[in-house]
Formats: structure tokens, sequence, C-alpha cells
């Protein structure tokens, strides 16, 4: 299932996913996404909104669906050059260490994630 129009939206969507998988979005995961939200969108200057929208879809969505999303969604966007969706992955480390600590749900999401990075290449 793809529900992202946009890679950057998708790329905010899997922020916003890697900063809730281990049960809290911690402050400090959500300052570092709000940075990167710059590089994402340089134009734009309704982050606090776009950020608060891509909370919601992610709450309203079931756990069981969030696989199929990443896959579909990678095949998707299958012009993006690997190198880019690697920095996406590097850059989801910077997220859940932006608390101090990488709690092992963390570990299991970002490993299932460069799995479907590399199998969408």
């Amino acid at each position: 299932m793809v529900i992202h129009d946009h890679f950057s939206d998708f790329v905010l969507f899997l922020y916003v996913y890697i900063a809730y998988v281990d049960g809290e979005f911690h402050p400090k995961e959500r300052e570092v996404i709000m940075e990167k939200m710059h590089k994402l969108y340089p134009d734009s200057n309704d982050h606090e909104k776009r950020l608060a929208d891509t909370i919601r879809v992610y709450s309203d969505l079931e756990q069981n669906q969030f696989k199929g999303i990443f896959v579909d969604t990678f095949k998707h966007f299958n012009k993006v050059k690997y190198a880019q969706k690697y920095r996406v992955y590097l850059d989801m480390y910077e997220v859940v260490q932006a608390d101090g600590k990488v709690h092992e749900m963390e570990q299991l999401a970002m490993d299932a994630l460069k799995e479907i990075i590399d199998i969408s290449y």
C-alpha cells in the first residue's frame, strides 16, 4: 500500500515511525526530525503542521500495515537512487540515537528497514 505521493513525505513518515517504535516520541527525537524537515522541505515554513499531520496518519494505521507500506513505497519510488535511500536510513539512526539510547525494538526496526531498502534496489 502506497500512501505518499512524494518521497519527502514518505521519509518524514519513516522518521515518525522510527521515533515511535519504542513506544515513546522523545523530545530529542522530535528536535532531530524538525531539523531534518528543513532539508526535506526547504521552501516550506509549515513544519509543525506537517509533522502533526504525519503523526496523525501514523497513529491511524495498524502495526501490521507498516511493512507493506514500506515495501510498496520503496518499490514505488524506484527512481530514487540507492545512495539517497541509504542516506534516509542513516538519518533514521540519528533520530533513534537522539534520546541517548537505542532500544531493542528500534534496532529490530532499523534492521528490517535496511533489508527492505536493500531488496527494493
